[in-house]
């Protein structure tokens, strides 16, 4: 996609409203701008009466992580993968675990470029066998993703987004054909906590959900960050874990993660672990048959085991991988049941390492 304005570039989900405001249509958020008015986003923009991305090619950073860090269990464990993200979202999450860079108005937190063949040979030269969209979420710099996501996918580059999943259903298609695996945040189960907290509206992310397990062929897992007294109730955490085997079937992986206080919600304390495996326990009695905790030290809830016969399939000690029990197939070496994943014949050797890089050009 040709540049104009050095990191400006035109998009197509917008459409002129008889009041001369132009509706932005990539979210559900339908922001209405006026001439050189921002969206929620901050980063997308009208311009000469068209909505534009001002932050093609510009990135908070860049980072090799685990791609157990993103999180992905499922997905080519133990193997390094290319992070990064630009400024902006399309939420206003009070709890924002990153918000210096997601809710950021300052383009000097874009302190990086780089063009998406770069990219794509830079993870190609850092042994990355995938690029993650993270960091803020991808949805608001969907040009740019798909972009570097094509470019990728020329190298044999896998593509990762992690998002909470808030888009209109036309960009969705668009955007899902180029990723490879994503980890959605399912932020709560009810509209209340979407509403107040988020800014958002549950039934848009759930209808994502659905759409990405059933009609693509995108390897999924989810993400909750567990908020005591927001969304930690058994009853929240029986409904979001019922509705899920019903909805996206037993094999979706769920992550249960542990909130700090930040952002505008310095007033709530951290998650007990006990919350954590409780979150577990209730979500794999109703049928999730790999369900795991983050942001703690817990070996048990970090490894992965055999929903036939309880081997243990994939030990993990925070990022870093232990005893492997998967066949060459991906089936435990006990029993034969086949485990659900992209998996290869032999871990990836990356571990817990976390090395920024820079692209010059």
């Amino acid at each position: 996609m040709a540049t104009d304005s050095g990191t400006i570039v035109a998009t197509k989900y917008w459409h002129m409203l008889e009041d001369g405001r132009v509706q932005c249509d990539l979210c559900p958020r339908f922001c209405k701008l006026r001439e050189n008015q921002q969206g929620l986003c901050f980063v997308r923009e009208r311009r000469e009466d068209r909505v534009v991305l001002t932050t093609y090619g510009r990135s908070s950073g860049f980072c090799v992580d685990p791609i157990e860090k993103k999180p992905l269990n499922h997905f080519l464990p133990g193997t390094p993968v290319l992070s990064f993200g630009t400024a902006g979202c399309n939420l206003a999450c009070k709890f924002c675990q990153n918000w210096d860079m997601s809710k950021s108005r300052e383009m000097d937190t874009l302190a990086d470029a780089a063009a998406p063949e770069m990219l794509a040979q830079g993870a190609q030269k850092l042994g990355c066998r995938s690029i993650a969209y993270t960091y803020n979420d991808p949805v608001i710099f969907h040009e740019y993703a798909i972009d570097v996501a094509q470019a990728c996918s020329e190298k044999g580059i896998q593509n990762v987004a992690v998002t909470a999943g808030y888009i209109c259903p036309e960009p969705r298609k668009e955007f899902f054909q180029h990723m490879d695996a994503a980890n959605i945040d399912l932020k709560a189960f009810t509209e209340d906590f979407y509403y107040r907290i988020c800014g958002a509206h549950l039934s848009n992310v759930l209808d994502t959900l659905v759409y990405v397990k059933h009609e693509t062929e995108v390897w999924l897992e989810l993400t909750t960050l567990l908020i005591p007294g927001k969304n930690d109730s058994d009853a929240e955490l029986n409904q979001m874990t019922e509705w899920i085997v019903e909805n996206l079937g037993p094999d979706i992986p769920h992550h249960f993660t542990a909130f700090h206080p930040d952002w505008k919600m310095r007033d709530v304390s951290s998650t007990p672990p006990e919350t954590l495996t409780r979150a577990r326990k209730i979500a794999m009695h109703n049928g999730i048959r790999y369900v795991y905790t983050g942001n703690v030290h817990d070996s048990i809830g970090g490894s992965t085991y055999c929903h036939n016969c309880g081997q243990l399939l994939i030990e993990r000690n925070w990022y870093e991988l232990g005893q492997w029990n998967l066949d060459g197939q991906g089936c435990c070496k006990r029993c034969g049941q086949l485990a659900a994943g992209r998996f290869e014949a032999v871990p990836g050797t990356w571990g817990a390492k976390r090395q920024p890089v820079q692209f010059t050009k």
